[in-house]
């Protein structure tokens, strides 16, 4: 059945008018934006120093989709304990989403569901509220330099890193390119950093599991150096995807086969 060309030119009208008013909130947010340490506990590799409290409580969240209705979608937020490796807060909610998806501002969409479940948690003063909170989503490695790992970053005020699995095309960088790149790179880190044409570093690419050809992409998200992020990542990875993000999307998974 052929479109309606009067429907589609008011969709179109309605999506400009959305596109333009999510770039002025998206700028606002992003001048609240830090981009390095800015955190009260140290890694737990690294010397002590004097009474610091060590990172313990790292959160990961995670958005999955109902396969019979794109609109219907089962958010996550899982806690993890680092000295354990187990999870020991889950939770997660199960809504429909009415906001349209447009290319290059995700967060407007996913992240209301996410800043949900963290507000509620931290409303109720748990004991295990992250101190630091992983996203399934890029942060700064996004064509307009604020991923859905910022904006949830900056709204809840955590340090937040972004750990994508697939790549944005930003600023010369390609997704084949940094493959090659990565399996040619001469590192037993098996990390590369993301550097533009610009000459600017948006992130990392790393190999996070022996054999894996399939690379993430670290980026920051808020109140953290890219340095801390990659370190944080690589000692939560027991497979491709780090343990917090990894738990949360299975979570969600199950909680929405189990609500069918």
């Amino acid at each position: 059945m052929p479109k309606n060309p009067l429907l589609q030119s008011v969709i179109s009208l309605m999506n400009f008018k959305v596109h333009n008013k999510w770039i002025g909130v998206q700028d606002s947010l992003k001048g609240k934006l830090i981009t390095e340490d800015d955190f009260k506990w140290r890694l737990p590799t690294r010397e002590k120093e004097g009474s610091c409290e060590i990172l313990k409580y790292v959160g990961g969240v995670d958005l999955s989709f109902s396969k019979d209705d794109s609109s219907i979608a089962c958010g996550t937020l899982v806690v993890l304990d680092l000295t354990t490796n187990k999870v020991v807060y889950e939770d997660s909610s199960i809504v429909r989403l009415h906001i349209p998806y447009l290319p290059g501002f995700l967060a407007f969409r996913e992240a209301p569901v996410l800043l949900e479940l963290l507000d509620k948690m931290k409303n109720n003063a748990h004991c295990f509220y992250p101190q630091l909170l992983m996203v399934d989503g890029n942060g700064l490695l996004h064509p307009r330099g604020f991923g859905l790992a910022c904006h949830i970053g900056v709204l809840a005020d955590l340090p937040t890193v972004g750990v994508g699995k697939n790549l944005h095309h930003v600023d010369g960088l390609t997704q084949s390119t940094v493959r090659e790149l990565l399996q040619a790179a001469d590192s037993p880190e098996h990390i590369l950093p993301l550097i533009g044409d610009s000459g600017c570093t948006w992130g990392a690419a790393m190999r996070s599991s022996e054999g894996s050809l399939k690379p993430i992409f670290i980026s920051v998200g808020h109140r953290i150096s890219l340095a801390s992020a990659i370190a944080i990542v690589r000692m939560t990875c027991k497979f491709r995807v780090p343990e917090p993000i990894r738990q949360a999307d299975i979570r969600s998974r199950e909680r929405l086969r189990n609500n069918q």
